[in-house]
Protein backbone atom coordinates (compact mmCIF):
# COMPACT_ATOMS: atom_id res chain seq x y z
CA UNK A 1 0.00 0.00 0.00
CA UNK A 2 1.37 3.36 -1.03
CA UNK A 3 1.06 6.28 1.42
CA UNK A 4 2.36 9.19 -0.66
CA UNK A 5 1.16 11.10 -3.72
CA UNK A 6 3.02 10.83 -6.99
CA UNK A 7 4.34 14.06 -8.49
CA UNK A 8 1.41 15.69 -10.25
CA UNK A 9 -1.16 13.38 -8.64
CA UNK A 10 -4.04 15.40 -7.17
CA UNK A 11 -4.87 15.02 -3.51
CA UNK A 12 -7.99 12.80 -3.21
CA UNK A 13 -9.87 15.52 -1.29
CA UNK A 14 -8.98 18.40 -3.64
CA UNK A 15 -12.12 17.95 -5.76
CA UNK A 16 -14.27 17.90 -2.64
CA UNK A 17 -12.64 21.15 -1.48
CA UNK A 18 -13.18 22.76 -4.90
CA UNK A 19 -16.83 21.63 -4.91
CA UNK A 20 -17.35 22.99 -1.40
CA UNK A 21 -16.12 26.42 -2.49
CA UNK A 22 -17.97 26.30 -5.83
CA UNK A 23 -21.27 25.67 -4.02
CA UNK A 24 -20.99 28.82 -1.91
CA UNK A 25 -23.18 31.57 -3.41
CA UNK A 26 -21.21 34.35 -5.14
CA UNK A 27 -22.49 36.99 -2.69
CA UNK A 28 -21.07 35.00 0.22
CA UNK A 29 -17.78 34.47 -1.63
CA UNK A 30 -17.53 38.26 -2.00
CA UNK A 31 -18.07 38.66 1.75
CA UNK A 32 -15.35 36.07 2.42
CA UNK A 33 -13.00 37.86 0.06
CA UNK A 34 -13.59 41.17 1.87
CA UNK A 35 -13.04 39.49 5.24
CA UNK A 36 -9.78 37.94 4.09
CA UNK A 37 -8.65 41.30 2.64
CA UNK A 38 -9.48 43.07 5.89
CA UNK A 39 -7.41 40.57 7.85
CA UNK A 40 -4.58 40.74 5.31
CA UNK A 41 -4.30 44.51 5.82
CA UNK A 42 -3.50 43.79 9.47
CA UNK A 43 -0.74 41.35 8.48
CA UNK A 44 -2.76 38.18 8.99
CA UNK A 45 -1.06 35.52 6.86
CA UNK A 46 -4.22 33.43 6.52
CA UNK A 47 -6.04 36.49 5.20
CA UNK A 48 -3.25 37.17 2.71
CA UNK A 49 -3.07 33.63 1.35
CA UNK A 50 -6.78 32.81 1.42
CA UNK A 51 -7.83 36.14 -0.05
CA UNK A 52 -5.45 35.75 -2.98
CA UNK A 53 -6.50 32.10 -3.46
CA UNK A 54 -10.19 32.96 -3.42
CA UNK A 55 -9.61 35.80 -5.87
CA UNK A 56 -7.79 33.46 -8.24
CA UNK A 57 -10.61 30.92 -8.08
CA UNK A 58 -13.28 33.58 -8.60
CA UNK A 59 -11.39 34.82 -11.67
CA UNK A 60 -11.07 31.33 -13.12
CA UNK A 61 -7.32 31.00 -12.60
CA UNK A 62 -5.60 27.78 -11.63
CA UNK A 63 -4.89 27.08 -7.98
CA UNK A 64 -2.91 24.17 -6.56
CA UNK A 65 -4.52 21.53 -4.37
CA UNK A 66 -2.60 22.77 -1.34
CA UNK A 67 -4.12 26.25 -1.59
CA UNK A 68 -7.63 25.00 -2.37
CA UNK A 69 -7.56 22.64 0.60
CA UNK A 70 -6.32 25.42 2.89
CA UNK A 71 -8.97 27.85 1.66
CA UNK A 72 -11.79 25.34 2.06
CA UNK A 73 -10.59 24.49 5.58
CA UNK A 74 -10.40 28.17 6.56
CA UNK A 75 -13.85 28.89 5.15
CA UNK A 76 -15.43 25.82 6.63
CA UNK A 77 -13.99 26.53 10.08
CA UNK A 78 -14.28 30.30 9.93
CA UNK A 79 -10.55 30.81 10.29
CA UNK A 80 -10.55 29.41 13.84
CA UNK A 81 -7.22 30.14 15.53
CA UNK A 82 -5.79 31.66 12.36
CA UNK A 83 -2.65 33.74 12.77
Amino acid sequence: MKHTLDVGEPHPMANSARNYIANIPEEKLAIWREAFASNAIEGNRVGEICGETLGRLMNGHGVSDRYVLGLAWAMRHGGDNAK
